[in-house]
């Protein structure tokens, strides 16, 4: 669901995802990095319509391009993601699934980027 989401959002693009909904939409940053902190922060919104500490805890994150670095990743999992979906293709890709392994975090690599400028 996710990923269907985050290719129509403008690069640098992440989406949140939990249930079958949006609930947090970072684009157009210079970083993945800003785009994945800016939609936590949105998400923080649904959290307190809803009287919860944190919507993002148990979701999903999608990006629209590959995780140069794995700070994108790790802004993530202080966000409570326990998933990520993303094109891959970073000659980081070995570091970026060790990050995602060493947190338990799942993570499905597409094949397909949707970079939008």
């Amino acid at each position: 669901f996710a990923f269907k989401i985050v290719k129509h959002v403008k690069s640098n693009a992440v989406v949140f995802a939990k249930e079958g909904r949006t609930i947090g939409i970072g684009s157009g940053q210079t970083s993945r990095v800003d785009s994945t902190r800016f939609a936590a922060i949105k998400s923080q919104g649904i959290s307190a319509q809803e009287g919860i500490k944190s919507v993002t805890s148990g979701s999903v994150i999608a990006s629209e391009a590959f995780y140069p670095f794995p700070d994108g990743i790790l802004e993530a999992i202080k966000a409570g993601v326990t998933a990520v979906i993303q094109p891959g293709g970073s000659i980081r890709d070995l570091e970026i699934i060790s990050v995602a392994d060493q947190h338990n975090i799942a993570m499905v690599f597409t094949g397909t980027r949707h970079f939008r400028h």
